[in-house]
């Protein structure tokens, strides 16, 4: 049976791998589907365009592709930074391969994007270490509140026994230590309620953190609000977000507070929906994604791998339990949070899934 160029066609349109055909040029003859929603292009008005009008990448790599079709030389490039046109940056692996037709040298172009790829094994492997540290939590949680409520229970049978109520002082601080330890152990243990979940505007909770921190700021730090207001309601529980959100302000608040220029110090607040989401191992058709920024110092890089864990901690006070709560949080949400920081930009970036149609990749 012969395949017609219908058929061709056809079986191009439904690849998943990202495919363009250039022409001696490097002008655009075709792009598939899959190239279409990586480049965020289309197609068809893209046709007859220089392939530096798609993308950016360096000019290395355009003198790469121009000696292609001089030398009809195929090869592959690994994790190679594209920028589009709407100026995302993607890591993609791809492969150029010369095509001689009707006389001229056409290049076929083969893009693999890496960043999902990354950020799932990257994302595994964080919960793989979470999950092994809330066992290990759970473990000593469990082997330290025995003993705790066995000296808290002798504390009080001591203090009916002292003949001088002075002497209840010491068994008061034994009483209200042991019972200050259970309470660090069952923050760090986190709630075991699960989650009211309603449909929300997720700029109701963005607004109610912006009124308690600016409450608490007395109009020391800037609050920028960059809101998409088109977009849905998300199902989550209002309350339980509030805090997860909250918990991350307070420590951009805290990290600006210990720069000298305070009232330059100035927080973000910016929410966008994406398409084509993968959390965890379900690609989203839509998700919304909350970003918190602040101009702070910026998070130690020997922290940035261990963030969420219980007890890490960047300020001698610090407990460590805000970020490791706000995780727990999100993960019973279905959603993902990631950290990007360097000196002077912090993002945490929230993604909570919008839509219920999900696909297993």
């Amino acid at each position: 049976m012969t395949i017609s160029d219908a058929q061709h066609r056809l079986l191009l349109d439904n690849l998943t791998t990202a495919t363009l055909l250039l022409n001696a040029e490097l002008r655009l003859e075709y792009m598939n589907p899959a190239a279409e929603m990586l480049l965020a292009v289309s197609g068809q008005r893209s046709h007859g365009q220089f392939i530096s009008e798609l993308f950016t990448e360096s000019t290395e790599a355009l003198n790469s592709l121009r000696q292609a079709v001089e030398q009809a030389h195929p090869f592959t490039k690994r994790e190679a930074q594209l920028t589009s046109l709407t100026g995302q940056s993607i890591t993609v692996d791809y492969a150029v391969t010369p095509i001689l037709h009707q006389g001229q040298t056409l290049l076929l172009l083969e893009v693999h994007p890496r960043d999902r790829l990354l950020r799932i094994t990257k994302e595994e492997a964080q919960l793989s270490k979470q999950e092994t540290t809330k066992m290990l939590v759970r473990g000593l949680a469990h082997e330290i509140k025995n003993p705790l409520g066995g000296i808290r229970g002798a504390a009080q049978l001591l203090a009916r026994e002292l003949p001088e109520d002075g002497l209840r002082d010491y068994t008061n601080v034994i009483i209200e230590e042991a019972d200050r330890l259970r309470n660090l152990v069952d923050r760090m243990l986190g709630s075991n309620k699960l989650p009211s979940l309603a449909m929300t505007n997720v700029h109701e909770v963005l607004e109610r953190v912006c009124s308690l921190v600016e409450a608490e700021s007395q109009g020391g730090i800037t609050l920028v609000r960059d809101y998409d207001p088109s977009l849905p309601d998300v199902l989550i529980d209002r309350e339980q977000m509030i805090q997860a959100v909250l918990n991350i302000v307070r420590n951009a608040m805290q990290a600006i507070s210990g720069q000298n220029e305070l009232r330059l110090g100035r927080i973000t607040l910016r929410s966008r929906a994406v398409r084509q989401f993968t959390i965890g191992h379900i690609r989203h058709r839509l998700v919304a994604r909350v970003e918190i920024t602040d101009n702070g110092p910026g998070i130690p890089a020997e922290l940035q791998d261990t963030l969420f864990y219980p007890m890490v901690s960047g300020r001698p006070d610090g407990t460590g339990l805000g970020l490791a709560i706000t995780q727990n949080i999100i993960s019973q949400h279905q959603g993902l949070i990631e950290c990007e920081s360097h000196a002077g930009h912090t993002t945490f970036s929230i993604f909570l899934p919008l839509e219920q149609g999900a696909t297993a990749q």
